[in-house]
């Protein structure tokens, strides 16, 4: 499960950007993960559960938002989102497709004091 080891280094980040901004704790931790990621939310939310019980962390929060993936069609121009991993443009049915997002895990946000 190598959620256990994300969650540990995005509280390292965390956790340096705190001290960098002369912060005690923090209260909300916002991610996005993209559905190719390999990432587990549900798993990365029991690490963080697990991990959190440092006084830095012990009210924080986790947000997580789940971004579907979006391809660009290399044939017809389509950008937009495709359903369950279908990799077909579904305005062509092109398959020279590009993914243009939902493949990282991201830091959008991270509330502190």
């Amino acid at each position: 499960m190598h959620e256990l080891a994300i969650i540990q280094d995005l509280l390292n980040v965390c956790e340096e950007n705190a001290h960098k901004n002369n912060a005690n704790k923090i209260l909300k931790i916002e991610l996005k993960i993209g559905r190719l990621s390999g990432v587990e939310a549900h798993y990365l939310h029991r690490a963080f559960e697990g991990f959190k019980s440092e006084k830095m962390f012990e009210n924080a929060e986790l947000i997580i938002h789940i971004q579907d993936v979006v391809i660009k069609c290399e044939s017809c121009g389509f950008e937009g989102g495709i359903k369950k991993n279908r990799f077909v443009c579904i305005v062509c049915g092109g398959t020279r497709l590009k993914v243009i997002d939902g493949e990282e895990l991201l830091l959008l946000r991270l509330e502190m004091e």
